[in-house]
């Protein structure tokens, strides 16, 4: 009595063509008579396997032998003994590797190829990146060939490519390897040019230069993008052309740097008005506000004027202004500005709370002295 080919298989009678397809698989390169010279019974084996596995993925077959056995299918041709045929197990070896070395019967084929995407870096100034503008760029491309209107062909017509015949793949078998890879010379779309335009040599493209116009919205800083969709280089043989990536770079400013959304300047102000108080007048990207110092302001102090920083990109949100003062001392001076110094000098001293970071730090010298025994 003839073996059960679900026995064979070593599957249920009512497994998947996916179960039947991974069992074959196991067992078709655990028998292959490459992998078992000189071994007749692994060779009787894999005729046995491919027998089974034949009438088993037909769903015609596979009716036929389940309501009558093999003498359902023997007049269906595929069934018989004979050579073995090793179509399917080449198959499946280039599922298994067509991934690897970069195709597979599973790749689809495409007729046209999508254009490249572009970069392009954008310099601007802090006030543009503030309230945001419209600039001007001129981008070196690849342009769909106006002569043959991006086709590649003078005429609009195609052939068969003569070396896949029209598969857009080709196959390479070693031993009982057989690996499935894109096609060279029509690059997998199965079609070649009949008659290649003479301004584009048959690629569709010609190299152009493009002025654009690009909208940055306000509070970008740099490291934003902005995409312009269809703007980057042309697809091969009519395909759709590729975006255009804006990298936005914000140019150092002279008064402010930025932090986020928030804005830092460094103010210098008279040591008078640093120990007496006063009025100062700060610049912000809206014009100028007045900033109130109290007397006894020490450099360094740090200022927040909220609201006048930037507006984010992605949200309402309005970070603020950081003035950060640094108190001057006063250079060239003349007798009696010297003399009202010294004068002064003289009634402050060292102590009495007029030096108090002095102090602190006259302090923090006598206790490290005193720990070291000097």
């Amino acid at each position: 009595m003839a073996a059960d080919y679900y026995d064979i298989l070593g599957v249920a009678r009512d497994a998947s063509a996916d179960d039947l397809k991974k069992a074959y698989r196991r067992l078709a390169m655990k028998y292959h008579p490459d992998r078992n010279d000189g071994d007749d019974g692994a060779q009787d084996k894999f005729k046995e396997i491919q027998k089974a596995y034949e009438v088993l993925k037909d769903p015609e077959k596979r009716a036929a032998y389940d309501r009558f056995g093999e003498a359902g299918v023997s007049g269906m041709g595929g069934a018989g003994g004979g050579a073995a045929d090793f179509g399917d197990i080449n198959d499946i070896f280039g599922d298994i590797f067509g991934d690897i070395f970069g195709g597979g019967r599973r790749r689809q084929r495409q007729q046209s190829r999508r254009g490249q995407d572009l970069r392009y870096e954008l310099a601007i100034e802090l006030e543009q990146a503030v309230e945001g503008t419209v600039k001007e760029i001129d981008v070196p491309t690849l342009g769909a060939c106006q002569t043959c209107h991006g086709s590649g062909s003078s005429s609009g017509e195609h052939q068969v490519c003569t070396t896949c015949g029209g598969q857009g793949q080709v196959r390479m078998s070693q031993g009982i390897f057989s690996v499935q890879q894109t096609c060279p010379n029509c690059g997998g779309s199965g079609q070649t040019i009949k008659d290649p335009c003479r301004a584009c040599n048959g690629s569709g493209q010609v190299r152009e230069t493009r002025t654009l116009e690009v909208k940055i919205p306000p509070g970008v800083d740099t490291g934003d993008r902005i995409r312009l969709s269809g703007e980057g280089a042309a697809g091969g043989q009519g395909g759709p052309a590729g975006d255009l990536y804006v990298d936005i770079i914000v140019n150092p400013h002279t008064l402010f740097e930025r932090e986020g959304d928030d804005l830092f300047c460094e103010v210098p102000i008279p040591m008078t008005t640093a120990a007496l108080g006063g009025e100062l007048k700060v610049p912000t990207l809206n014009g100028s506000v007045v900033l109130k110092v109290p007397a006894g302001t020490q450099s360094g102090k740090l200022f927040r004027l909220r609201g006048k920083g930037v507006q984010s990109v992605r949200s309402r949100a309005v970070g603020d202004l950081l003035c950060r003062v640094a108190v001057e001392t006063p250079v060239n001076l003349n007798a009696q500005q010297k003399a009202l110094l010294e004068e002064f000098q003289s009634l402050s001293g060292t102590g009495h709370g007029h030096h108090p970071e002095s102090q602190g730090w006259a302090d923090k010298v006598k206790g490290f002295f005193d720990r070291m025994g000097f």
